[in-house]
């Protein structure tokens, strides 16, 4: 099955299964590179400045390495953008995940 996950909202600190999963896959999308206080390698980066373009294929492969390299329960399917935010200049991601489930 394919959940679409954005940013984390919310935290469940009881999320077990597919939920902590995904709950997992918004948190790296939530968390920038070097903000994260013991673990700076941990998130993606930002790239504040970069041409728009550039910065969605840049994106795409950033947040799919730290996806895989973070919660590798999760598979990237598909990475897209919210289209009215792209519009003002903001990225907000769109990430298509499946969850393998033989490691659950």
């Amino acid at each position: 099955m394919i959940y679409e996950v954005s940013p984390i909202r919310n935290i469940n600190f009881g999320a077990t299964g597919v939920e902590e999963v995904l709950q997992n896959v918004a948190f790296i999308l939530s968390t920038p590179l070097m903000s994260c206080p013991l673990d700076r390698a941990f998130g993606w980066d930002a790239g504040i400045d970069d041409p728009i373009h550039l910065r969605k294929a840049r994106y795409t492969y950033q947040v799919t390495d730290a996806i895989q390299k973070f919660e590798p329960r999760a598979i990237v399917e598909n990475v897209t953008f919210e289209e009215s935010d792209v519009l003002n200049g903001k990225l907000r991601p769109k990430v298509r995940v499946s969850v393998d489930g033989e490691s659950l």
